[in-house]
């Protein structure tokens, strides 16, 4: 299997595509993007800025090589960013140190051997086994601790060193008049350019120009609030001399981060390739993830993840291939001489374009909605909420968490098929209850491919997802299975009452759906 999987991605690797004159338009207008974003994301992470733009410059090249995806766009990223400052936490090395950055770089070639291996074994479908009600918990209450973890820069103050960010920013929060009103104002407008912007036109460079304005007042009045300080401009050193005893201490924060951190880029392509009806690899994309991480370790930096932001701004720009991203990187690469131009930024605005940025992850609506839709599944995700949002820095626990609440969830409410007794004559109407997510996945089609041969009816086959949450391609091909023995039997098939966004996934594939 894994002499397979390698050859497949050496012939990925031999078919090349022909970069298009979109890709540099993509590539630039990202990179524009990256650069101030690698900085605000590196101090998420708790390394110096400046080593976002080492995450940002040859790991992009890497994954240019191999990506199945024309739009998507690697590098540092808020969510990956947060799960290797708590990863980095067990060590107990000082945050910003270089052994604190060394570490980063362990963890970061931890991450990627163990994509690498996913990838190269063709076990890509692996990203499924995280439970969607789990995702939507975490990545919300993950969004709330990023905000929290940056209010302080954006009012320019130093509150009392706790491990939580949250009581971080109650007390940032509760004493105004610590605030330096200079940091404030600079917040104010670095999020206005960057939410109003997009308002203006989808590709309209707020983050870019907030910088430069900002970095322009800085030098012009000799401002006093907190900088970005010094930078060590310059290419990275590719070292492998690093501290390798500790791979033991980071060994399950690196498997968490390879997986969770997967989720999003995994989305991302998934989104735009069923958007244009093409195909998608999830193995080639852990595979192209696991290389760029081992770079981005070798070159002394940090684990990275994809970027839905960036890989939109790609795909607006109008990218047509893979080395969109290749384009990205090597525009990164050569700003690093020039680097030492931020030294004087205001951490403001670092801190304002993460607020910004981590806005989007907060989605309380759609917690209230899984309540509504499914009270099972809904304590699922508001437990692990919960769990990140009282387990900082370690937030990797809470992901543990709510797996362990999936299984025990999976135990209690043992999916299965219900036959409405009530439908129409000749109708076979069915029910899913229970949890329905990968590891049922099997259960689902052949209790659905059962129930259509056994039932005599001759008319419609009818199944509702009234309970269910969310449908990934792994359920889509279940139901499909069961649409064919319906076809089989010369009954139609349709879904009703489906999670909202299932519909293009479902009718993809020739099922027609009623979403609820």
């Amino acid at each position: 299997m894994w002499r397979g999987g390698v050859s497949r991605q050496a012939e990925d690797l031999r078919n090349v595509p022909v970069p298009q004159a979109g890709d540099f338009v993509g590539g630039v207008s990202v990179a524009l993007v990256l650069i101030p974003q690698s900085l605000a994301y590196a101090t998420i992470a708790g390394v110096p800025p400046y080593i976002g733009l080492f995450a940002s410059a040859l790991p992009l090249l890497a994954f240019s090589l191999v990506s199945s995806s024309p739009y998507l766009q690697t590098g540092p990223v808020a969510l990956t960013s947060l799960l290797t400052a708590g990863a980095l936490a067990t060590t107990g090395a000082p945050e910003a140190t270089p052994e604190y950055v060394a570490l980063a770089a362990v963890l970061a070639i931890i991450v990627g051997f163990v994509r690498l291996a996913i990838g190269a074994l063709r076990l890509g479908s692996i990203v499924y086994l995280m439970a969607e009600p789990v995702m939507i918990g975490f990545t919300s209450a993950a969004g709330i601790v990023i905000f929290s973890s940056q209010l302080p820069k954006a009012f320019g103050v130093e509150p009392p060193d706790w491990p939580n960010p949250l009581r971080e920013a109650i007390w940032a929060i509760g004493h105004p008049g610590e605030w330096n009103i200079e940091a404030v104002l600079i917040s104010v407008v670095t999020l206005v350019l960057m939410l109003k912007g997009r308002s203006v036109h989808r590709l309209f460079p707020g983050v870019l120009i907030a910088v430069i304005l900002a970095l322009a007042y800085s030098v012009a009045t000799d401002y006093d609030g907190p900088i970005v300080g010094e930078i060590d401009a310059g290419f990275p050193a590719l070292s492998l001399d690093l501290p390798w005893g500790e791979v033991g201490t980071l060994l399950v924060g690196g498997f968490v981060i390879a997986l969770v951190g997967f989720a999003e880029p995994a989305s991302i392509a998934r989104t735009f390739a069923n958007e244009e009806q093409s195909e998608w690899s999830s193995s080639r994309e852990f595979f192209a993830s696991g290389l760029a991480n081992i770079v981005s370790g070798i070159s002394g930096a940090f684990p990275v993840g994809g970027s839905f932001s960036r890989s939109s701004v790609n795909r607006f720009a109008g990218a047509q291939t893979r080395w969109s991203g290749a384009v990205t990187g090597l525009v990164v690469l050569g700003f690093l001489p020039f680097a030492g131009a931020l030294e004087r930024l205001p951490n403001a605005v670092l801190g304002a374009i993460v607020v910004g940025a981590v806005i989007s992850l907060i989605k309380p609506k759609r917690l209230v909605w899984l309540w509504l839709r499914s009270p099972w599944q809904a304590a699922l995700a508001w437990g692990t909420w919960l769990a990140t949002l009282i387990t900082p820095p370690n937030v990797e626990r809470a992901v543990l968490f709510g797996v362990l609440l999936t299984v025990i969830l999976h135990v209690m409410r043992r999916f299965h098929l219900e036959t409405d007794d009530d439908a129409p004559s000749g109708e076979l109407r069915l029910r899913a209850r229970g949890l329905l997510w990968s590891v049922t996945t099997a259960k689902l089609a052949s209790e659905l491919v059962r129930s259509v041969e056994e039932d005599t009816g001759t008319g419609a086959v009818v199944l509702s997802l009234d309970r269910v949450t969310a449908i990934d391609s792994q359920i889509a091909k279940a139901i499909v299975e069961g649409s064919e023995a319906a076809d089989a039997a010369g009954r139609s098939f349709r879904v009703v009452d489906a999670p909202y966004g299932a519909g293009p996934i479902l009718e993809k594939m020739g099922v027609p759906t009623l979403e609820g």
